[in-house]
């Protein structure tokens, strides 16, 4: 059976939701943050050496990175849904924003996260972080005026993984200006599988805190 170890208040919350998507049985190990430092517990570098959570165990196989795991899940679980076929228009899309969400959006909300640590020492690079982050919610909302979802009119594990930066933004009103963004996240947050999972993982702040 499928292990996923859970930290609380992160990205491991979306492995959750997936998999209670594809209906798959699986079990949580719970971990929870050092409530000084945030950080992650040093157990997790008994089971990944990069001691960060998600990380799940399937047989022998261990895997970490949201995305190597959402990838994994879906080549071996999925029965066709949640990505689009390789033929098809929508696959494009579906790759695009399953590497999007962590390779490109969620950096400006780490680095307001990082820089609000700095106090009047970060000053100077506000406009530019306010600037980024900008950028990624037009272009967010610019493919969901076009698409129900991030890759076509269907649910796929590109809105796995881009509900993260979505959610830090509401969650730190930074879409009150964005319509379908907003639309988008209440629509997921209404979905069974969605509840479902967030009541099996406990502690979630919608995103990292101070994005």
């Amino acid at each position: 059976m499928i292990v996923v170890h859970h930290l609380n208040h992160s990205r491991s919350q979306r492995i959750l939701w997936l998999l209670e998507e594809l209906e798959v049985e699986y079990e949580i190990k719970h971990y929870e943050r050092n409530p000084e430092t945030n950080r992650a517990p040093d157990e997790l570098k008994a089971v990944h050496q990069l001691g960060k959570s998600p990380v799940i165990e399937d047989g022998d196989q261990v895997i970490a990175e949201t995305g190597a795991i959402i990838v994994y899940l879906l080549d071996k679980y999925s029965d066709g849904s949640l990505r689009p076929g390789k033929e098809s228009a929508e696959y494009v899309d579906y790759v695009h924003f399953l590497h999007f969400a962590e390779g490109s959006a969620m950096l400006p909300f780490l680095l307001a996260l990082y820089t609000s640590y700095l106090g009047d020492g970060a000053a100077p690079l506000q406009p530019l972080i306010v600037g980024e982050i900008k950028g990624i919610l037009d272009y967010c909302e610019y493919a969901l005026t076009r698409n129900e979802y991030f890759a076509g009119d269907h649910l796929t594990g590109a809105d796995i993984q881009m509900i993260f930066p979505l959610e830090a933004a509401k969650a730190r009103g930074r879409l009150i200006e964005y319509e379908a963004c907003n639309d988008y996240v209440d629509k997921i947050h209404k979905r069974p599988a969605y509840l479902r999972a967030l009541k099996k993982g406990g502690d979630y702040a919608y995103g990292p805190k101070g994005a």
